[in-house]
């Protein structure tokens, strides 16, 4: 038997087994928003949430408050890790300079904002996986870009003066030969326990999704259980840095990744009117002012954590 698959402006979510919440969140080129939320809910009760393709609402102001997950132990963390994280550096600047949309804030001056229900309690572990890469790096690179991308989120890296006040935590925990948990038409399918970065075919138009497997939680937000990102190369090129030779042909990896590691901490889109923030809802060619946290990128942060 096919597994049921429920399908929503050119997403798809695989039903989960009970007590599971999936989302799929995409990144597409011309801003159009594609993604939702399937929960199954421990008796079996199926309910979608579509709010997450909203972005018109400036700030979120109805964030639950912050409190231990029920589900998480002193013995998940320990065996998770128990020790303080180092984020890998960043790599190299970039050579573009860009100018602000009309009509758009400085990132610094906007504090737009929304969140999604979904929260890292302990610590991220995830993989790289084994198989293809944005930009035709090497493993190694990819391990550099991608863990980048997870500590600009986690540091709160920002050219604002905010101080990291977000106790977000990341580790890597190797290379798996297990792929991310998505197929060619942007649909999350089961989850194979571990959160895997990859690069591979998506659905056209989309650029970079992450398929986010939670544990619903009714007294605050969702106790995030798994997350997976794939850039699409098979629609896009991707470059790790690029220069004034870019002229409209790429994708930087580590503008996507920020972004997409934005959507794994809980963050939410934010829609027109704020292009100069990481989680603005559209990736632009040659673009790298995801790679810095604004304002409310820093803000929606700290309302989660």
């Amino acid at each position: 038997m096919e597994d049921l698959v429920v399908t929503y402006d050119g997403t798809g979510i695989e039903m989960p087994e009970p007590d599971t919440a999936v989302s799929i969140d995409a990144l597409s080129e011309d801003g159009t928003e594609h993604g939702f939320t399937l929960t199954v809910a421990a008796d079996g009760k199926v309910s979608y949430d579509l709010s997450g393709a909203n972005t018109e609402s400036s700030t979120a102001g109805a964030d639950r408050a912050d409190v231990v997950s029920p589900r998480l132990s002193p013995a998940d963390l320990t065996e998770e890790s128990d020790s303080p994280v180092d984020e890998a550096p960043a790599p190299d600047g970039v050579e573009v300079a860009e100018v602000d949309a009309a009509g758009s804030p400085g990132e610094c001056q906007d504090g737009a904002y929304s969140t999604l229900d979904r929260k890292e309690y302990g610590i991220y572990n995830w993989y790289l996986g084994d198989g293809a890469y944005p930009a035709a790096m090497t493993r190694l690179q990819a391990l550099e870009y991608f863990e980048s991308s997870i500590g600009r989120i986690t540091s709160s890296h920002n050219n604002c003066g905010y101080a990291d006040q977000v106790p977000a935590k990341s580790h890597y925990a190797g290379t798996t030969t297990y792929e991310s948990d998505m197929g060619s038409n942007s649909t999350c399918t089961d989850r194979d326990g571990k959160s895997t970065w990859d690069a591979g075919n998506l659905a056209t138009g989309t650029v970079a999704a992450v398929c986010a497997h939670t544990w619903p939680n009714p007294f605050a937000k969702n106790d995030l259980r798994e997350a997976d990102v794939r850039f699409n190369i098979t629609d896009y090129d991707f470059t790790k840095n690029p220069t004034s030779s870019c002229n409209g042909r790429y994708h930087d990896v580590l503008n996507a990744g920020t972004h997409e590691a934005g959507h794994i901490f809980g963050l939410g889109h934010v829609g027109a009117g704020h292009s100069n923030l990481t989680m603005h809802h559209e990736a632009a060619r040659c673009e790298v002012k995801k790679r810095t946290l604004g304002k409310g990128d820093v803000m929606g942060l700290r309302s989660i954590y």
